[in-house]
């Protein structure tokens, strides 16, 4: 589909598709351009506003008569651009079940002292296995001033939300070296020379970067393949990529009618994907 519009793609190393060009706009203009010559009239700058009988309102004043409504209206992260989510309000009044709203993709704050939260802010760790309960995520991750942000832990962050949720804070375990088992690490740190420090012995005999080493130290680990990291919160809605939450899942059939209101449909981030 992306090929067609003259967006090529490729696969990252987390599994998501980009378009090869980085930015999103040139596939947006031409995806717009296929749909108006299909005959798609757009009208800019016009809000929704419920139904007038059958007929879709909007708050220029103008009514609608549709034999289908299929309604794409987003969740409610980033509401500083828009995405505010206050149809659930029209929702919830025409009898369609809602969940609250929470926020995904998320990152999540860390108690880290004020020395390696100012050095290391801003500094990715690359090639690094997350593990939490169950379930283990191989990607990157990023070091910020609050705590920690990036794909992998993106990929855990309904986990992580809900258990601190339940419990106040979540342990993650991180392994530095996933590609090495343990008896391949201790073997190489054997090699080291025991007149180096711990970090030159890390540096030295298992590659680790110096944000890396600070973690080990700043979280007292004793292994480089359990580094386990306190989370104590997760980041609001205002930053979250996504949210859960929205509509719920028994509000709607199969081909995604809502059955409270025959011949409207929801899709996307509207719906409680998670």
């Amino acid at each position: 589909w992306a090929d067609g519009l003259g967006a090529q793609t490729f696969v990252g190393t987390s599994g998501r598709v980009f378009p090869k060009a980085m930015k999103a706009s040139p596939l947006l203009r031409a995806w717009l351009k296929r749909l108006e010559d299909q005959g798609v009239r757009f009208r800019w700058r016009a809000r929704w506003t419920g139904w007038a009988g059958g007929a879709v309102t909007f708050d220029d004043g103008d009514e609608i008569a549709a034999d289908a409504v299929v309604l794409a209206l987003g969740g409610a992260s980033w509401p500083k651009l828009g995405s505010d989510g206050g149809w659930t309000a029209l929702r919830a009044a025409r009898g369609v079940a809602l969940r609250p709203f929470q926020p995904a993709n998320v990152g999540f704050a860390a108690a880290w002292s004020p020395g390696f939260a100012d050095r290391f802010a801003g500094t990715p760790l690359k090639n690094i296995a997350l593990t939490f309960g169950e379930r283990t995520v191989r990607g990157e991750i990023m070091l910020t001033r609050r705590g920690l942000e990036g794909g992998a832990i993106y990929a855990l962050s309904g986990l992580l939300r809900d258990a601190i949720a339940a419990k106040g804070q979540a342990e993650l375990v991180i392994d530095l070296r996933p590609d090495l088992n343990a008896g391949q690490a201790v073997s190489k740190l054997g090699r080291a020379s025991p007149k180096d420090s711990l970090s030159n012995r890390l540096r030295k005999a298992l590659n680790l970067g110096p944000a890396a080493i600070a973690l080990v130290h700043e979280t007292g680990a004793a292994d480089i393949k359990a580094v386990t990291v306190r989370l104590n919160a997760a980041e609001g809605l205002e930053r979250a990529i996504s949210s859960a939450g929205g509509v719920a899942w028994e509000a709607i059939g199969e081909d995604y009618q809502l059955k409270a209101l025959p011949g409207v449909y929801a899709v996307g981030e509207m719906l409680d994907w998670e």
